[in-house]
């Protein structure tokens, strides 16, 4: 473990933060980013903002009382997805190895890299500088040798700062911090432990892993306590363009709304084409994947004719979806494109289905004017519905949007 160096980076408050870039009115201003109607939550607030005691999740009439002057800002998620496109970039450079978690976040592999980027904190320190110069953004790191420790020191280092936890003081950093830090411990679970006198990170790693088991059940007890204890065996797990390419999503708030997952799955759907398109590859199978508030992990396959077409590998993947319904909230979704290969010849392409020809063409000229604009110049119309549904509190008793994370 001594020898791996893990990274997490985060944009701080991004679709915030965009809009205070591309607003410099805002400066200095308590901004966020949602719906207008009093039946909006917030999907991100600035750091004044949060002075307040705003926060992501709040419900918009709430956020307005704590505060007069608040600006509220209506989400543009398709500008939002070209700088978060524009931010991997400055990722790549850095390590071969990316992960990315969301939009605004991603793990980084620096194993090995400090011979021609420098010691760790070096090398993060000016990725940062590269992204506040470049982009415009500020981000925090944290740096460990294990991923999710990595992102606890992240978390602890926002905002606009760094921290690097090594091997011989990891424990005694994690030991001390409220068990809520842990990966799948959520207020729930977090009331549960608290019943049973585990509040601390290191009241969780004291206790005995059979009684534990007890409590809250073999596989999550199996995992908390070897998290707890600093051991986290996950390794850096990069886009293999070889074999596949997938984009998906974890929300904070578990998701409810089928016609907001759908839309999620959409945009995915088009990140995920988009990329095919722009290595010369089609897919010709089509995975759906998504977790459920227990972690239980659901995936389901489909075989499609050779596509580099974003509405059709989401129509793909919405009937795997109808065939295959959560069986409750859901606190991850995503796509996969797999048995990837080069682009059917064009006479096979047409005696297949005519269509594709001409959604072939259209692509093309989609992916002109985006590579030329911007990739927010165009997107579908059914995203601009995401932009109007994320922030709001859909359906009745759902509480808040997913933020992602």
């Amino acid at each position: 473990m001594s020898d791996t160096v893990i990274a997490h980076v985060d944009l701080d408050a991004f679709y915030a933060s965009v809009e205070i870039r591309d607003d410099p009115s805002l400066r200095g201003r308590p901004v966020v980013v949602g719906g207008q109607s009093d039946r909006s939550v917030v999907a991100a607030a600035s750091y004044e903002a949060r002075r307040f005691g705003i926060h992501s999740a709040m419900p918009m009439v709430r956020a307005r009382k704590a505060c007069k002057d608040l600006v509220v800002i209506t989400p543009r998620i398709g500008h939002y997805a070209a700088e978060s496109e524009r931010f991997f970039q400055i990722l790549g450079r850095y390590s071969p190895l990316v992960e990315g978690l969301s939009l605004d976040e991603a793990f980084l592999d620096l194993t090995g890299t400090a011979t021609l980027l420098g010691p760790p904190a070096v090398a993060i320190a000016n990725l940062r500088k590269e992204v506040m110069d470049t982009l415009g953004l500020a981000c925090s790191a944290g740096i460990a040798p294990v991923k999710f420790v990595a992102k606890i020191a992240s978390d602890l280092a926002k905002p606009n700062g760094q921290l690097e936890v090594s091997a011989q003081n990891l424990l005694a950093t994690l030991h001390p911090l409220p068990v809520s830090r842990l990966w799948g411990v959520g207020k729930t679970r977090e009331a549960e432990l608290a019943k049973a006198g585990l509040k601390t990170i290191g009241d969780l790693a004291r206790t005995d892993l059979a009684a534990l088991r007890a409590r809250i059940g073999d596989e999550a007890a199996r995992h908390l306590h070897a998290l707890a204890n600093g051991r986290d065996d996950r390794a850096i797990v990069p886009d293999r363009e070889a074999k596949s390419m997938g984009a998906e999503e974890t929300f904070e708030t578990d998701l409810r709304d089928p016609e907001l997952i759908s839309l999620y799955l959409l945009e995915q759907a088009e990140r995920v084409a988009a990329r095919l398109r722009r290595n010369g590859l089609t897919a010709t199978g089509v995975t759906l994947k998504y977790k459920l508030a227990d972690f239980t992990l659901v995936t389901r396959q489909a075989t499609i004719p050779a596509t580099a077409d974003g509405p059709t590998l989401h129509r793909t993947v919405a009937r795997l979806l109808a065939q295959n319904p959560p069986k409750g909230p859901i606190r991850l979704v995503g796509l996969s494109a797999s048995k990837l290969g080069p682009p059917p010849l064009p006479d096979l392409l047409a005696s297949a289905d005519p269509g594709d020809e001409k959604r072939a063409r259209l692509n093309a000229t989609l992916d002109e004017i985006r590579q030329r604009h911007g990739q927010s110049a165009l997107q579908r119309a059914r995203l601009l519905e995401l932009d109007r549904k994320a922030p709001e509190a859909r359906p009745a008793g759902y509480e808040a949007p997913p933020k992602r994370r």
